[in-house]
């Protein structure tokens, strides 16, 4: 079991003084300074954390606008789940495989350069899925935007924790974790509203997106860079997946929590389309945007709760929390209550956030800046493994299984992930330090 420190958040990471601490082995303070003067009066960090908040909401919300939308496929396009399951596959092998090659190129080129990359890659997509009538056309779609979330993941990420402010300590753990549930919730919900009462139901809300990524784009070039172009960049392209060694023993917990919330989040999104439909005899777009963002909206309320605890407790507590919420998932599904469902899913998805925050936090502990984009290429590495490897294995499933036994598969892995976490949990050493060797 994990230790009794009751830290909330690590005390070293800082952005708004526009210096990053950390403890050398003394004990004393050594300043990291900032590439820019973050405390000029028209470029501020608050400014550039905004901007990267905003950038990240937009991000998934682009990927959440299409969750809605697969059910209009399937009747108008004759699309099958197992196709639609292989779209997640698709979004997710692209995250993964950005993020393998392109998780660190920001420690290099900056933050900025990337995360306008990153919110291009959206565009394309969008733009490519104005016009789906072919499951191809949606798979390489799909695949844009998972490019692009990839290369979002480690960027835009690292730059929130970058320029959060000091306090409330959670803060930079809870933005970075929680605003990409935050963004699948909005675009999830805002396209299932624009779908069922606005015009042209397949496009609309493809341009409200575009509109909101090139607003975002513009944020993020109007604010100030965090980190000074170095060389290596060309040398960061080589696949490497690390945490610093001060944290290596929170990560066997952090995985199991990753990995079955967010095969949790891909299952909403291949299969709760036709289980809203199917099962649960409504075939409302808005609703089964609802549904999704009932899973992925509380997400972010439920982070903070758990900055009361250490994140071992809070890993527990969250954990404990998300079985309960699957349990309620799989008595729903057998028995057709869409009230137990939803009530289920919104106890699923604070619980998640509790858990995957604390997660986050403990592997923050003592960051730097050049540890951060290398930090979350792992999480979301590992987050996304999650979506990919249920997803796939559900997708073949699917011509032989109903949706409610394949529910059934996907309790079973949240079981599995809660008794792990609650005998494994640790919290991060607080006699560590970060060293020059702490990556070995």
């Amino acid at each position: 079991m994990g230790g009794r420190a009751h830290e909330r958040a690590p005390p070293e990471i800082s952005g708004s003084a526009g210096t990053v601490q950390n403890k050398e082995k003394d004990g004393s303070m050594r300043h990291v300074t900032l590439a820019t003067k973050l405390g000029r009066r028209d470029r501020t960090p608050h400014l550039a954390f905004l901007s990267a908040v905003v950038a990240l909401v937009a991000v998934f919300a682009a990927v959440g606008s299409t969750i809605p939308l697969f059910n209009i496929y399937r009747a108008e396009d004759g699309f099958t789940n197992a196709g639609i399951s292989l779209t997640v596959v698709a979004y997710s092998a692209a995250t993964l495989s950005t993020l393998l090659v392109l998780g660190r190129l920001s420690n290099h080129v900056g933050r900025r350069p990337t995360a306008i990359a990153s919110l291009s890659l959206l565009v394309l997509g969008c733009l490519l899925l104005l016009n789906v009538h072919h499951i191809g056309i949606l798979i390489a779609g799909r695949l844009l935007m998972g490019l692009g979330a990839g290369l979002a993941s480690s960027s835009l990420t690292a730059y929130i924790v970058d320029t959060a402010p000091s306090r409330p300590t959670w803060l930079a753990s809870v933005a970075s974790s929680q605003t990409v549930m935050l963004g699948l919730a909005v675009g999830a919900t805002a396209s299932g509203a624009l779908v069922q009462f606005g015009p042209w139901p397949r496009e609309l809300i493809y341009l409200v997106v575009i509109g909101l990524l090139l607003l975002s784009a513009v944020l993020v070039f109007i604010s100030p860079e965090t980190v000074a172009p170095s060389p290596g960049g060309w040398r960061s392209l080589r696949p490497s997946v690390r945490v610093p060694a001060r944290v290596r023993h929170l990560l066997p917990v952090a995985a199991a929590v990753l990995l079955a919330t967010w095969a949790t989040g891909a299952f909403y999104q291949a299969f709760v389309p036709a289980l809203v439909e199917d099962q649960l005899h409504t075939n409302s777009p808005l609703i089964l945007g609802l549904v999704f963002a009932a899973y992925m909206g509380p997400s972010a309320l439920g982070a903070p709760l758990g900055g009361r605890f250490s994140p071992a407790a809070a890993q527990r507590i969250g954990m404990i929390a998300f079985l309960a919420g699957w349990v309620g998932i799989v008595t729903a599904v057998t028995t057709g209550a869409l009230p137990l469902f939803i009530a289920a899913t919104i106890v699923a998805g604070t619980a998640q956030g509790i858990a995957i925050s604390s997660a986050t936090r403990g592997l923050l502990y003592g960051s730097t800046l050049h540890d951060r984009a290398p930090i979350f290429a792992v999480v979301y590495l590992l987050s996304y493994s999650g979506a990919t490897i249920p997803s796939l294995i559900a997708a073949q499933l699917s011509r032989v299984f109903s949706v409610p036994h394949i529910a059934f598969g996907y309790g079973a892995l949240a079981l599995l992930a809660t008794a792990f976490t609650v005998i494994a949990a640790h919290n991060p050493r607080a006699d560590t330090t970060s060293r020059p060797n702490d990556w070995s």
